[in-house]
């Protein structure tokens, strides 16, 4: 039996790595060419020949001293630090409420993890690369007091990836696809519990582009995805010839399971309840006590702190002792030592839950099985799956038949390398710039700041042959041409100076630089567009694993229109729907996008004087008004302008004291003139007895 395991698992780790063998053959070329994509980026200053012996004597590259990197300089130039915000539309009119929640806690998670080095990275690899991949991952060790797990998110590098061979239309078109994690052998064993000591690293080029030398300490960790029939994703995890995690739909939710009573092993430090013995008539009483909900609200923590199996959690009587901590080891109710991982289709629900929408779900409740022993029938609802893998791919723009985008590298190359030709050759010709001096064969003069030196000559032929010659370097037409290239390199990337910032002599007014940089921003609106595609699916991916495994409500916090904090919360049983039939499904339709405002809302001194401008212009209303500035200091404290808070606050303060006065005065007033009016009508008062008659 454990020989023919052993077989069966050989024979899976074999098939993986032939599969990883076939994506390194198929994309070995492209490997190569990512690092030398990275070296020209970085400044390479190796020539290519460009006419005959245009090399070494030895036959080898020439290389210039000087790299005006135009390649740096352009993709610099496309860099942009905003992050793109999500923006969430609900199909259905009652799902905008949940529509605005995942909406806020998507910013909250953007907030949270570190998309500012993941996206000042991708920035960059994006358009030398052609493309980067964006990894979702839940990792159930980070816990808090009241939460376990949390989602991460990490940017791969193109060279982390091995995809399926010929696939090139997406990540979900494959039925198989292999990531390539550098990492450490203390990772691997704190992660699996496998000491890796005679290991090596078997790829250490996927940690640089620089031919990176193997580390003792480090590995390389390969993660494998398939589809599997059912649907679902397996995953498969090995380090050379060690295998690591072989998990069949590693999407769904597995939970140790005791072999004896068939209850959830307890996690770490979590708090169990058990129950002592009572002699057979206490128990004959105390079954008899049973009947009612009581018993659900009795058993609810037990079950809890470990749920049985789906059919009813037998009720054992007795009086229950405190709650203990489970420290590891043996079941805390039965003993057994022996547990067994099991795919949970079903999530039991032992206390009930009433969901924003207004949805009841009920929790356990008091039954009787086959035998006649009271049990506890949970509500069963399905535990969510993504189902696809979890890797989202960013393209620069997309080219057919390609896997990756076009890389900018890769287009101005050529021009890269002959301004550096001609660079050395400018460089060349002002070294050997100069004067010369010409002298008969046999001469020995002296050439220094001596004035009335004697020099003898021996002839007039002699004499004839002194001369003095300045060489100064006429650059004209190399410089001409080396601005010509940098142009074309710069308009095959669609960059003109006013994206770049620089002077334009062709925009004469503020109107045309505009128009230039537009024209600028439509020809690299293709790069926006996948970007912003990227992060919409990598949006419903994000969403998707916290509907799957965020069991615990999460904090959700975010501004309304008048600028103040307010809080919510992400719980994911506000998704859960029950059908005509009565069966439990998980509303995940929602439409993800990305707020193409957000450039805008990002810049902050541009928000700040078009709110300048709508007060002045009155679109707030009156300039003068209290209302009107209180709204236009509220408007820039959400731009988060220094000091709009205290600012607003004082002209509330001044106009709440201007309202206390003012209603001061009428009630002050109101009395005087009812003693005037009594006095000048010498008490004399009309009254109305209809719509024209006084009396």
């Amino acid at each position: 039996m454990e020989e023919g395991k052993k077989k069966t698992e050989w024979a899976k780790l074999e098939i993986w790595q032939q599969r990883l063998a076939d994506s390194n053959a198929e994309y070995s070329g492209e490997y190569t060419r990512m690092d030398q994509r990275e070296q020209i980026y970085n400044g390479s200053n190796v020539i290519k020949p460009m006419v005959p012996g245009d090399t070494k004597r030895d036959g080898g590259p020439r290389k210039t001293s000087h790299v005006r990197n135009i390649v740096f300089e352009n993709i610099e130039t496309q860099v942009s630090s905003t992050i793109p915000q999500p923006k969430v539309t609900a199909r259905r009119k009652e799902d905008e409420k949940l529509a605005e929640i995942i909406e806020n806690f998507l910013r909250n998670e953007l907030d949270r993890l570190p998309f500012e080095d993941i996206n000042d990275l991708a920035e960059r690899t994006v358009p030398i690369q052609g493309g980067v991949a964006f990894l979702v991952e839940w990792d159930n060790r980070t816990r808090t007091h009241d939460t376990v797990g949390t989602e991460v998110v990490r940017m791969l590098h193109p060279k982390q990836l091995a995809p399926q061979p010929g696939i090139y239309t997406g990540v979900e078109d494959m039925d198989w696809i292999i990531v390539k994690i550098p990492t450490t052998k203390g990772a691997i064993l704190r992660e699996y519990g496998i000491k890796l000591e005679d290991e090596s690293e078997s790829e250490p080029d996927v940690r640089s582009s620089n031919g990176e030398s193997t580390a003792e300490d480090a590995v390389t960790r390969y993660v494998g995805y398939e589809k599997n029939e059912k649907g679902g994703i397996n995953r498969y995890c090995w380090v050379n010839d060690t295998p690591l995690e072989d998990l069949e739909d590693y999407q769904a939710r597995r939970q140790p399971v005791c072999k004896e009573c068939g209850r959830v092993k307890p996690l770490p430090g979590q708090l169990v309840q058990r129950r002592v013995e009572r002699t057979a008539s206490e128990e004959e009483v105390l079954r008899q006590e049973i009947a009612g909900q009581m018993l659900a609200h009795q058993m609810a923590s037990d079950a809890m702190g470990g749920a049985g199996g789906l059919n009813g959690l037998p009720v054992e009587p007795g009086e229950p002792e405190e709650p203990v901590e489970y420290d590891g080891g043996p079941c805390p109710w039965c003993g057994c030592e022996k547990f067994t991982g099991e795919v949970q289709e079903y999530e039991q629900v032992m206390l009930p839950v009433t969901t924003q929408k207004g949805l009841e779900i009920p929790g356990a409740t008091p039954d009787l099985d086959e035998e006649g022993r009271p049990v506890l029938r949970p509500t069963l609802i399905p535990f969510y799956k993504p189902g696809v893998f979890p890797i989202v791919l960013q393209r620069s723009v997309s080219v057919y038949g390609k896997l990756l985008g076009n890389s900018d590298v890769d287009v101005i190359e050529d021009q890269q390398n002959t301004i550096n030709r001609l660079e050395q050759k400018i460089i060349d010709r002002l070294i050997k710039a100069g004067t010369r001096i010409t002298l008969p064969d046999n001469a020995s003069l002296r050439i220094d700041s001596n004035d009335n030196e004697r020099w003898y000559i021996g002839s007039a032929a002699d004499k004839a042959m002194i001369g003095v010659y300045d060489f100064k370097g006429d650059l004209e037409y190399e410089l001409l041409y080396m601005s010509n290239v940098y142009e074309e390199a710069r308009q095959i990337l669609g960059i003109t100076d006013s994206f770049q910032g620089r002077t334009d002599t062709t925009a004469t007014s503020g109107k045309a630089k505009q128009f230039s940089a537009a024209q600028a921003a439509g020809r690299l609106e293709s790069k926006r567009v996948m970007k912003n595609k990227a992060y919409s699916d990598l949006f419903r991916m994000m969403f998707e694993f916290w509907l799957a495994y965020g069991d615990e409500p999460r904090p959700v916090t975010f501004k309304d229109a008048q600028g103040h904090t307010q809080y919510q919360e992400f719980n994911r049983y506000d998704f859960l729907e029950r059908d005509q039939d009565g069966q439990y499904y998980w509303n995940d339709q929602f439409l993800f996008s990305v707020d193409t405002t957000g450039s805008l809302a990002n810049n902050r001194e541009a928000m700040w004087q078009e709110t300048r401008q709508n007060l002045q212009t009155g679109a707030f209303g009156d300039p003068t008004s209290m209302e009107t500035l209180i709204l236009f200091w509220t408007k820039m404290e959400e731009l988060h302008y220094p000091g709009a808070g205290a600012t607003k606050q004082a002209l509330e303060d001044r106009m709440r004291r201007q309202l206390e006065t003012a209603q001061a005065q009428t009630q002050a007033s109101v009395p005087a003139r009812v003693a005037n009016m009594t006095q000048g009508n010498s008490g004399k008062m009309q009254i109305q007895v209809g719509e024209g008659g006084m009396m």
